[in-house]
């Protein structure tokens, strides 16, 4: 996705995807389910690290930004302590950031593939 593009999304995704990108995050897909009529939020981030260190990195890279940046804290957050699969919600945006392997099993991105799908370059700078 080109870095202009990444401008027009709200300001929280951006600012997730700056903390995912800081820490090297793999894989980053934004999932717009706002025009669906039964979501459970407007906007979904998927990543994935491949260790369970960089999954906690990636988390808290992820809650410094959006802290920083917009002064904001998830709702809910869940999975840190494991690391295999860590959640991110922040009612609008919800966060998911898995252990590569889990990534493959649970294929977040096919459940909710009736969203706009948009692949993240993991180098463009936001």
């Amino acid at each position: 996705m080109p870095d202009k593009e990444i401008k027009k999304l709200p300001a929280i995704v951006q600012s997730a995807i700056k903390g995912i990108q800081d820490v090297k995050g793999n894989d980053i897909v934004y999932i717009n389910l706002s025009k669906l009529e039964h979501r459970c939020c407007d906007h979904f981030i998927v990543c994935h690290g491949n260790s369970n260190t960089q999954v906690s990195a990636i988390a808290n890279a992820v809650e410094f930004e959006t802290r920083e940046e917009l002064n904001l804290r998830p709702i809910h957050r869940e999975g840190i302590a494991n690391a295999e699969w860590a959640l991110l919600d922040y009612g609008e945006l919800v966060v998911h950031i898995f252990h590569r392997d889990k990534r493959l099993h649970y294929n977040i991105e096919e459940l909710w593939s009736d969203g706009e799908l948009l692949k993240i370059e993991d180098e463009v700078e936001v």
